[in-house]
């Protein structure tokens, strides 16, 4: 309740006392007969009564505005970490074998071929049927030897077949003239003949000779 409502309710409060008190006199006076003055007096006493109320209080002045203060956000703690025992399962190593180390072998080697006969022996060597010299005359003599007035021994071997002619010859050392040295073997080839070697067994077979020639100018 305000102070202008507290002040208005005191005012009637004393009114109604003041009025309730009027009835008693009354009462008491109408009793006694005095009656009349009392009610004489009453009239004049409620014409001269007058209720003061008191005045409102003057209006309080409004409170100061407050400037707007923009709160922070209250602070939330994070919750507090919980550390949980992580137990670590225990490593199991497993030996690992090696892998297995291949040797590589070489095929087996193919059985050795048998050994070929040993060659006849040979019991009789090839024979010139006549001297190898004899073989050559003065008619010859190469046209260019000669006019390079050239001359001088050839060292040869013959190959003597099964058949006792000559089937190679080669020449072991040079009359310092190829030209007497390819007449040397050109004759022994067309015109030698030899008894053919004999093996073990008999039969004939291959043979070589070895012989020199000395070429001689021929005379004028």
């Amino acid at each position: 309740m305000s102070y202008v409502d507290q002040g208005m309710t005191r005012g009637r409060v004393y009114a109604i006392i003041a009025v309730a008190i009027l009835h008693a006199l009354l009462a008491y006076a109408v009793v006694t007969g005095l009656a009349y003055n009392f009610m004489k007096k009453a009239a004049e006493d409620l014409k001269t009564f007058d209720v003061q109320e008191e005045p409102p209080p003057p209006p309080e002045p409004p409170p100061p505005e407050q400037p707007h203060v923009q709160t922070p956000p209250p602070i939330v703690s994070p919750p507090p970490l919980v550390r949980t025992n992580v137990v670590t399962p225990p490593i199991v190593t497993v030996p690992v074998a090696p892998p297995p180390v291949i040797t590589p072998t070489a095929p087996p080697a193919p059985p050795a071929p048998p050994a070929p006969p040993p060659p006849p022996r040979l019991v009789e060597p090839a024979h010139a049927r006549a001297n190898l010299a004899s073989y050559i005359s003065d008619s010859d003599y190469p046209a260019a030897a000669i006019r390079a007035e050239q001359q001088g021994t050839t060292g040869f071997r013959l190959t003597i077949g099964p058949d006792g002619r000559v089937s190679g010859c080669s020449i072991t050392s040079s009359s310092g003239s190829s030209a007497l040295d390819d007449a040397t073997c050109r004759i022994m080839r067309s015109r030698a003949r030899f008894t053919p070697a004999h093996d073990d067994h008999g039969n004939p077979t291959s043979d070589s000779v070895s012989s020199r020639i000395r070429w001689v100018l021929p005379a004028n």
